[in-house]
């Protein structure tokens, strides 16, 4: 198991045997700047804007780069983790910037442009924010998937589960016996988005042999660096486990909209 996983941390760490010629492993925002890099602007020519959203000669607004994920447009790492009150502030900033209401005077080529970005904003945000659509976006781009309409292999167990639920709340006729079963299933959805939290980064120490390209990988509690041997720090991704909890919030949330519709005549 842990042999797929070392080959994975070496590519990471840029850590090849003797010989072996290394490829640049380019980060999500130096892609960025290369994917955005060589277009030249639709007003005026010039070449390159890096990250902006202007022209850095006409100040003129550009087209959405397609090259740039929702984590690399929202200033955030691709992390499962994400500091919410910062994903906030950073969408206040790009709305100030783009939003539709500020090119009013501008041509119709920047305003078709800023509706673009507004709505690219808009999707980026709400997508981040939610721990559910944010695990699934995470799954994505590392090309998964969760196909829609399936059970996706859920044990019978946690199915029984859901169906005991689906008739409880079925059978509720009071505003108590609702709340009782929102807080179960808030509790659930707690539960899993630590869970899943967990899958996505696992920390765990690399040990390299010095001066070989031997690498060890192990928990840091039970394996102790020698004189020989330098260590690093990295994280671990286990999707396949990151993506069986999310299959299983999906159906929480299935419940929570289904309560939600429910609770409507007792407001």
């Amino acid at each position: 198991m842990w042999g797929g996983r070392a080959q994975v941390l070496c590519r990471l760490w840029g850590l090849r045997p003797a010989g072996v010629p290394g490829r640049r492993v380019l980060s999500c925002h130096a892609a960025s700047e290369e994917g955005s890099g060589s277009a030249r602007c639709w007003n005026c020519g010039s070449p390159g804007r890096g990250e902006g959203f202007f022209c850095h000669q006409c100040r003129a607004l550009q087209p959405p780069d397609p090259t740039r994920d929702y984590f690399s447009l929202m200033d955030c790492n691709r992390s499962f983790r994400v500091n919410t009150t910062k994903l906030q502030h950073r969408f206040q900033q790009l709305q100030r910037l783009v939003h539709p209401d500020f090119f009013n005077q501008r041509s119709q080529t920047e305003k078709d442009f800023s509706e673009k970005h507004s709505t690219l904003v808009n999707e980026a945000y709400k997508t981040l924010l939610a721990p559910l659509s944010r695990g699934l976006y995470l799954l994505k781009l590392h090309g998964i998937e969760i196909p829609k309409g399936t059970d996706y292999e859920m044990d019978s167990q946690f199915l029984v589960e859901i169906m005991e639920i689906n008739e409880k709340l079925a059978e509720a006729q009071s505003e108590a016996a609702m709340k009782e079963i929102e807080s179960t299933i808030q509790a659930k959805q707690k539960e899993c988005t630590d869970s899943v939290s967990r899958a996505f980064e696992q920390d765990i120490w690399i040990f390299k042999k010095m001066p070989d390209t031997v690498v060890h990988i192990c928990n840091p509690t039970t394996r102790r660096m020698r004189q020989d041997e330098c260590k690093f720090k990295a994280s671990l991704n286990d999707f396949e486990k990151a993506k069986e909890i999310l299959t299983k919030m999906k159906y929480f949330s299935n419940i929570e909209e289904k309560i939600k519709l429910k609770k409507i005549p007792y407001s």
